[in-house]
């Protein structure tokens, strides 16, 4: 049977956001999430986890939000010791030193394995791991580590390093989600489609630090409509699953 990956970033954002993701697995079609390890609720959000065994969490690896886990670094740092912001990396010619995020990335999924949680997969905030040659970074880890990754890089590069993934990833949720019928299409050509979300509440801590923020709580409520929901777990053309199951 066809595999359908729901995904919502930002788990452990803030509480607001893992509350929303939560309630859209529980009470929607959200099958799959990935952890920030660098934030002040990332606590909150293992804790969680580890009440919810059916939501399958992998490590949203960060590179351009807070402050880093570890404090050796020079080049992907700004003079307070925060994390570089993405327009630095949109800039042509950017320079860090590659080594420095396999360490810090390397630290957050440790940090996550510690925690007692097992991570399902790999992707990251920003999509800042297709940027530049950070892809090479990121396949190293998913080696080391043997986990499947986000194919929100080339699919040459994906088979040249032999990593798993799915065969399709969306980003348009609303077009892609709004049918059965739509979805379906989409599996005429694909074994196994990620579709990336954003549900949330809002807190304090959102509104401060993020302009993506009402349309976050669209997004909850598209993934629980109770029709949307009934349709989809009934389906006989795929199954809702998690990067474990690929």
């Amino acid at each position: 049977m066809k595999k359908l990956i729901i995904n919502a970033d930002d788990f452990g954002y803030s509480k607001a956001v893992s509350y929303g993701i939560l309630d859209s697995h529980k009470a929607g079609i959200l099958t799959s999430t990935t952890m920030m390890m660098n934030t002040e609720a990332t606590e909150h959000a293992v804790n969680l986890a580890k009440e919810t065994p059916t939501l399958g969490i992998g490590v949203h690896l960060v590179l351009t939000f807070g402050k880093p886990l570890l404090n050796t670094h020079r080049s992907i740092v700004d003079e307070n010791g925060n994390f570089r912001k993405l327009s630095y990396y949109e800039s042509p010619g950017f320079f860090i030193n590659n080594e420095e995020v396999f360490h810090e990335w390397d630290a957050q999924i440790k940090k996550f394995l510690f925690s007692g949680l097992v991570p399902t997969h790999l992707d990251s905030h920003h999509h800042i791991n297709s940027f530049g040659e950070l892809y090479k970074v990121y396949f190293k880890l998913a080696e080391k580590y043997n986990l499947p990754v986000r194919k929100n890089v080339d699919s040459e590069l994906i088979k040249k390093y032999g990593i798993r993934t799915t065969d399709s990833f969306e980003t348009e949720y609303s077009e892609v989600l709004d049918k059965v019928e739509t979805i379906n299409e989409l599996f005429e050509k694909n074994d196994s489609i990620e579709v990336m979300t954003h549900p949330s509440y809002l807190d304090k801590f959102l509104l401060e630090n993020s302009s993506f923020t009402y349309l976050r709580l669209e997004e909850t409520e598209f993934l629980t409509d109770k029709e949307r929901t009934e349709k989809f777990k009934k389906s006989k053309q795929f199954k809702l699953v998690n990067f474990g199951d690929l």
